[in-house]
Formats: structure tokens, C-alpha cells, sequence
């Protein structure tokens, strides 16, 4: 069954749809910019998308980067994924960074990220003196394999 979200439009994003996924089994729908701009090689810009969402309690959503994007200009999402908090009803936008050697224009209406609804997860902690042995201990970065 699919998790409602409430959605509101401002400014140019009214003129376009709202978020839709691609494929029946897409797991994200697409942001879209709501404004213009240029993203200079190795800069990073706050890009607007004109959308504000409910998001259920129990849920988040991720912004996320567009394949498209990174493999074709370099350009993704800085701080992926992006978390959009449930009691958030701000204006979501994109933090954009231009990885690739050319100035890269954002017209309103592209499509700029895309955006996944997950439920999470809330713990509670239990400080402890140890924790339970495991077959890969301290072990960190490359530790479980050679490739």
C-alpha cells in the first residue's frame, strides 16, 4: 500500500507535474528545479524546488543524485542522500556540486535529483562496558576484502 505524503507547489512548480515515478518499479521520483542557475566547475549552489512535503511520521525522505547527471556532466547531489526530516515543511532544496570541467546551466523544470520515501528507524540506546565478539572485529575501511 503506498505511503501518502501531502504535497504543496510554489512559484514555477506549479507549471510542472508532480513528482512521478519513472517505471513501475522505480524507487524514487524526480526533483525538479524551480529556478535558473549556473553551476560553475567545482562550485556548489542551494538549487529550490518549489515543493514543501508532509512526510508521514515513521518515514524520511532521501534526496538523492540522478545517474544521468553524475555520469554525463559530473554534477550530483553534495551531501547524498539528503535527509528530509518528517516534521520538516520547508521549501526542499538541492545542494548541487559541479564535479565536471564545464559550467553546467540548470533551467527550472529539470530535473535535478530524485527523491526516495523510506521509513526509519528509532533506537534505543544501551550503553554497555563491551560489546559482543565478531568475526571482523576492529577491522575497518577494506577490511573485508582485496578489491
Amino acid at each position: 500500500m503506498p505511503v501518502c505524503v501531502m504535497i504543496s507547489r510554489e512559484g514555477r512548480a506549479i507549471e510542472f507535474p508532480l513528482p512521478g515515478y519513472a517505471t513501475e518499479r522505480s524507487a524514487g521520483v524526480d526533483l525538479r528545479s524551480a529556478e535558473d542557475a549556473l553551476l560553475l566547475p567545482g562550485e556548489r549552489i542551494s538549487v529550490g524546488t518549489g515543493i514543501r512535503l508532509g512526510i508521514p511520521e515513521g518515514y524520511e525522505g532521501q534526496v538523492r543524485p540522478r545517474s544521468g547527471l553524475a555520469i554525463k556532466h559530473g554534477v550530483t547531489v553534495l551531501n547524498a542522500p539528503g535527509t528530509i526530516d518528517s516534521d520538516y515543511r520547508g521549501e526542499v532544496r538541492v545542494l548541487l556540486v559541479n564535479l565536471g570541467m564545464d559550467a553546467f546551466n540548470i533551467a527550472a523544470g529539470d530535473r535535478i535529483a530524485q527523491l526516495v520515501i523510506a521509513p526509519v528507524s528509532r533506537v534505543e540506546w544501551v550503553e554497555s562496558d563491551s560489546l559482543d565478539a565478531t568475526g571482523r572485529g576492529e577491522g575497518g575501511f577494506g577490511s573485508t576484502g582485496s578489491s
